[in-house]
């Protein structure tokens, strides 16, 4: 608003007009710096908003997190357990009181039990007591109990040995005999060779080897 001046013929505004031409001013003033004060408001309340949404989102994501991350774990760990498992079970069901003979197989006459299942021998055991316990022994279980000489074995050769559980092991010529829980049927040789150390026996009592 300009400032009112004296026109032709008009008598100069006096003190009141002046008066109330400045209060005019000074609210067109207040006006404009009360909008400007909202305008602000509004921007503060909009980025305080704005920044709690993306804090609320940022605890929620890390909430979940760690359980994905458990779970995939878990996952990889039951995955590696799984895939170094020996198998533990057996078509091959061990009997004391069995009888021990020479059966034919695709390695040649070795010993089995009365079902023709293959008897095998562990070469740590070196002709004396077993060696094999725990895992080994669920692999390989010993035949135990007592056993006669069957067609074609020399009965001279069968012994026993003690194990740790108290019971006693067949031998033959001073070798633990056992069975592998790979072999499924009577004539499996599924255990031959098995890292060097496991072999089927000849009726001879020593180990048949590759080439033997």
């Amino acid at each position: 608003m300009g400032k009112m001046s004296a026109g032709p013929g008009m008598e100069p505004p006096g003190e009141w007009e002046i008066a109330a031409e400045n209060r005019a001013r000074a609210s067109l003033v207040m006006t404009s710096t009360d909008s400007a004060h909202e305008e602000q408001d509004v921007k503060r309340t909009g980025t305080v908003s704005v920044v709690l949404v993306v804090l609320a989102a940022a605890c929620s994501g890390g909430g979940t997190a760690p359980t994905t991350e458990a779970a995939a774990t878990t996952e990889t760990t039951t995955t590696e357990a799984t895939a170094t498992t020996e198998p533990t079970s057996t078509g091959v069901q061990p009997s004391p009181g069995a009888m021990v003979m020479v059966t034919t197989s695709s390695l040649g006459p070795i010993l089995a039990d009365g079902d023709g299942n293959t008897l095998y021998i562990f070469t740590p055991d070196e002709q004396g007591e077993s060696v094999c316990y725990d895992q080994c022994e669920a692999n390989w279980p010993p035949l135990t109990g007592d056993v006669e000489a069957g067609d074609g074995l020399e009965g001279s050769l069968l012994g026993t040995a003690p194990r740790q559980d108290g019971t006693r092991q067949v031998t033959y010529n001073g070798w633990p005999l056992y069975y592998f829980a790979g072999d499924a049927a009577s004539g499996d040789v599924n255990g031959q060779g098995v890292n060097d150390v496991w072999y089927v026996m000849s009726p001879e009592g020593g180990a048949i080897r590759a080439g033997d």
